[in-house]
């Protein structure tokens, strides 16, 4: 397994020497990637009582390109993840050019997780549907793949013509890995058509993550694929006592996951946020994990 941390912008905030401190402390201790989430738009939750328990304008979300750019940067070793990347609300095109650009800038240390969304207040100011964007996203995936692979690409889809033109430069190994998250049936036969892994969080370890991860094997093996080329990525946060995380990750190990990655500001499904808000409470928290799960990672 890797083990990551969320890069907890929203309690800390996003000035660049906070950002750096954070990524550079992360790559000493050890962890293997950073992840960031993304929303372009935050609504006013004062007008919209309804998102007040969900991301609104009140969070601080860099964009994680130009975020991920600049910790490029300032790290040498750390990869970089989104966790997710609403990708329906955006250009195609564009987002292939940029996460290309992105894996060169950092030796290809990148790897795209990509969702569908939630929010459609977004989609409607980036002037995007909402109610077609599974369908679009999954051309959008197979498109970007083509621009990643080759140096040309003449691609007509229902939403999407490129006529034999391409993106330069081209990511390293001629491929971004590409994880999606979500827990619809749908999205679990997408990873299996096109994915390299799927980032859960709906469940804790047992029977019901044992469950759906069977069905994602299932499913990739239908679709002509090897389901151990899957990677399963799952967040935990530094809630409790040591004993009890070391107990999780074995545990999530014993599931077949590969990625855990420390979020410590998230607190839907069974997750919890530790309740200090600072840099240091974060620092202190992410320090005291990698010592408690090191020897399950070794």
């Amino acid at each position: 397994m890797k083990l990551g941390v969320t890069l907890p912008l929203i309690d800390v905030g996003g000035e660049p020497d906070t950002a750096r401190q954070f990524a550079q402390a992360a790559e000493k201790l050890g962890y293997h990637h950073l992840a960031l989430a993304d929303h372009v738009l935050g609504v006013n939750a004062d007008n919209r009582p309804e998102y007040k328990n969900r991301n609104n304008s009140k969070d601080l979300f860099h964009d994680p390109f130009v975020l991920f750019g600049y910790l490029a940067g300032c790290t040498k070793t750390i990869g970089f993840s989104t966790q997710v990347l609403i990708l329906a609300q955006r250009q195609t095109v564009l987002v292939a050019k940029q996460a290309a650009s992105l894996d060169v800038l950092s030796g290809g240390r990148f790897r795209l997780g990509v969702g569908v969304g939630w929010n459609k207040v977004e989609f409607i100011g980036l002037n995007e549907d909402f109610s077609n964007r599974g369908r679009r996203s999954e051309e959008q995936v197979r498109l970007m793949k083509a621009l990643w692979a080759e140096p040309h690409v003449s691609f007509k889809g229902t939403w999407h013509t490129v006529d034999d033109a391409g993106i330069n430069p081209l990511p390293p190994q001629r491929a971004i890995p590409l994880w999606f998250g979500g827990h619809e049936e749908v999205t679990l036969r997408r990873i299996a058509r096109w994915g390299d892994g799927w980032i859960m969080l709906a469940h804790p370890p047992g029977d019901e993550a044992r469950a759906e991860f069977a069905k994602l094997r299932a499913f990739t093996q239908e679709a002509g694929r090897d389901p151990a080329t899957i990677g399963l990525e799952v967040w935990t946060s530094a809630v409790g006592e040591p004993a009890s995380w070391r107990d999780e990750a074995k545990l999530w190990q014993d599931h077949g996951v590969t990625h855990i990655t420390l979020n410590n500001c998230f607190g839907r499904y069974s997750h919890k946020r530790i309740p200090g808000r600072t840099m240091a409470d974060h620092m202190t928290a992410m320090e005291r994990y990698h010592e408690a799960v090191a020897p399950v990672f070794a």
